[in-house]
């Protein structure tokens, strides 16, 4: 599958984590937020440079690379 055209993963941005183009924001983050019920209105606002369009392309990207994002959740809140 495809990976959405505002998602990026690249080894040396943001850890190689998928992120949103243009940002340092890791799509496992926006995840983590809609996981814990933050609302889309919310993150956006705690993310001003995102765009609506933006989390679609995240949660596109999230549901076909579920294991790969629930690795990064997890691999991050064992570091917390």
């Amino acid at each position: 599958m495809s990976r959405p055209p505002r998602i990026l993963r690249k080894p040396g941005v943001c850890g190689g984590d998928a992120c949103v183009r243009g940002t340092r924001i890791p799509v496992w983050t926006l995840v983590r937020m809609r996981q814990l019920g933050v609302p889309e209105a919310e993150i956006l606002r705690s993310y001003p440079s995102l765009r609506a369009a933006d989390l679609a392309h995240a949660w596109t990207y999230a549901e076909a690379h579920r294991e790969q994002i629930e690795q990064a959740i997890r691999e991050n809140e064992e570091d917390e």
